[in-house]
């Protein structure tokens, strides 16, 4: 499936379906994301339950902590 990811055209594996198995599949931690799908915030006690389709587009914001 394709999606646009950060702004990006993104190939997807077919088993990454959901917003969790995307975060997975980059290795960020979900603490520490914020994902807009389709401009909408998801809510992060449904990134398991969000599903991702062919076309959708995905923002992630990753916070990275610094002094």
């Amino acid at each position: 499936m394709v999606v646009v990811l950060n702004g990006k055209t993104a190939e997807l594996s077919a088993e990454i379906n959901t917003v969790r198995a995307l975060l997975a599949s980059y290795s960020l931690q979900e603490k520490i994301v914020v994902v807009e799908r389709n401009g909408e915030i998801i809510d992060r006690s449904l990134y398991e339950q969000t599903p991702i389709a062919d076309g959708d587009r995905i923002e992630i914001v990753h916070f990275v902590g610094g002094g």
